[in-house]
């Protein structure tokens, strides 16, 4: 009687499972097309809970100023914190604003600086990801928790394996992020030799917007703007 209870639940998990796909798929194409109308832009990562008077919302919001006058577009997670910072930034400078908003029980909720038009809805997580890499010139990395993280180290892993072409990834905050750099560089480099010496030189630190602006500007003087797969 046991096996036969668990092999109908299991039967009802991959009967489910098979209609996931379809979500799934629909969530692709959508945001495949909305994203591909967008034109170039520079994703903002960092922490939902820092408040409008924390230094870093300050630097995150100069700094997508300075990228759209650039000519890039914004974007974020299209919640609060850091990524508010972001699509306030760009909103204010009259650029291109985009949130990919994601369905969470607790902290995430669309800010008001996302332009109307380029407001995306994802229920997955994976999908979501796969929307910054392919739609991002660069990655600038705010301090921030593990959805921050998940998305520096998804990007340095797909640069690494060669399964995207190499762009910027410029951590901001030195204080923030010494001690996972000496971490990587110490004991994943040094010590275990389970990275490239090389693979340090995935990533850029910086404290200020001119040093982001700069760090873009040259590496694309030298490439083509394009999706990146």
């Amino acid at each position: 009687m046991r096996r036969d209870k668990h092999s109908r639940e299991w039967n009802e998990v991959k009967t489910n499972d098979s209609w996931a796909i379809f979500k799934i798929m629909g969530e692709f194409v959508n945001g495949y097309e909305k994203m591909s109308r967008i034109g170039p832009c520079v994703s903002i990562f960092g922490s939902a809970r820092t408040k409008p008077d924390n230094k870093y919302y300050k630097l995150a919001e100069k700094i997508a100023r300075k990228i759209t006058e650039s000519g890039y577009g914004v974007i974020t997670g299209g919640g609060p914190g850091i990524m508010e910072a972001g699509n306030k930034g760009a909103h204010l400078a009259g650029g291109t604003s985009v949130g990919l908003n994601i369905a969470l029980p607790f902290e995430q909720h669309d800010n008001p600086y996302i332009d109307s038009d380029k407001s995306l809805d994802f229920d997955y997580f994976f999908v979501r990801k796969v929307m910054f890499v392919k739609y991002s010139q660069g990655f600038v990395v705010m301090p921030g928790g593990f959805g921050t993280l998940d998305e520096l180290f998804e990007a340095m892993t797909l640069i690494q394996t060669n399964k995207i072409d190499s762009f910027p990834i410029i951590l901001v905050g030195t204080e923030f992020w010494s001690g996972l750099l000496d971490w990587i560089k110490e004991t994943l480099s040094v010590k275990f030799q389970n990275i490239s010496p090389d693979d340090i030189d995935l990533f850029h630190v910086v404290d200020t917007e001119d040093e982001v602006l700069q760090i873009l500007d040259s590496f694309y003087g030298e490439y083509n703007l394009s999706p990146n797969f």
